[in-house]
């Protein structure tokens, strides 16, 4: 495969992917985001911030697609829980993403995109499938090792679970369960929430570029979700982010 994009929300999610480059990674600096090129696993890639929020998200998404000729995007986070059995530690991957806070009613029915037609942006097929046995196979086998045993208990994560299925995104934080169960009522299936992924779709939908999103959920979207969020990411969602995505690559052509 051409090269792959690794895109992360958070620093912390870049550390193991840049450890992996070594010397052979050489940084460029492009409108305000550092973009760091190199291989990993037999694959070269291009691993970059997305920024917060889906303009920032989309812009890097441009700019992967127009300047580095990538021929595949892998976008890697954490996002809020709000479908029925969907846990903290647990993995979403995604068929499709929407943006929940798109609504240009009456002029367009609400969450569809303006002049595209559509409200929801599929990932790609292939990519999502391999995703998603790559986190299982991470779950099943390597779960310890990857994250540690005392990161495991001090976030009580008990055996978790890989679920596909619709990730929906917005400008906003979700950190309220009455707001995520209305989103959970006017999106059926919807099982996770986060602020940059569709847009992300919607930039590899119009320029034709597979998209896998893979993330992992650190609350839900609750009055608990702004618990020790930065710990949660540094010593569990850049851990599984990493040990998912090289498994991924690993099984890539």
């Amino acid at each position: 495969m051409s090269r792959i994009a690794i895109v992360a929300a958070m620093r912390e999610e870049l550390h193991g992917f840049l450890d992996d480059m070594g010397r052979s990674a050489v940084k460029e600096t492009r409108a305000g985001r550092e973009f760091f090129v190199g291989e990993i696993a037999g694959h070269e890639v291009v691993a970059v911030l997305s920024g917060i929020g889906k303009v920032a998200a989309a812009i890097t998404a441009t700019m992967l697609l127009d300047r580095y000729g990538v021929g595949a995007v892998v976008f890697t986070g954490v996002a809020g829980g709000v479908g029925d059995g969907v846990r903290v530690g647990d993995i979403v991957i995604a068929d499709a993403l929407v943006q929940h806070d798109m609504d240009a009613r009456p002029l367009f029915p609400r969450f569809e995109v303006p002049l595209t037609g559509k409200a929801l942006f599929a990932a790609d097929a292939r990519l999502a499938t391999l995703a998603r046995d790559s986190a299982r196979q991470v779950i099943a086998n390597d779960l310890a090792t990857e994250v540690g045993a005392d990161a495991l208990a001090e976030f009580g994560l008990d055996a978790p679970r890989v679920h596909d299925g619709l990730i929906a995104s917005g400008d906003q934080f979700i950190a309220d369960a009455g707001k995520a169960a209305q989103l959970r009522a006017d999106l059926p299936g919807l099982l996770a929430v986060e602020m940059e992924g569709a847009s992300v779709a919607q930039v590899c939908a119009d320029h034709g570029m597979p998209l896998a999103v893979m993330r992992t959920i650190s609350d839900r979207a609750d009055v608990h979700a702004a618990f020790d969020f930065g710990r949660f990411v540094e010593q569990v969602a850049s851990r599984y982010s990493h040990a998912f995505v090289r498994r991924l690559l690993d099984a890539l052509d």
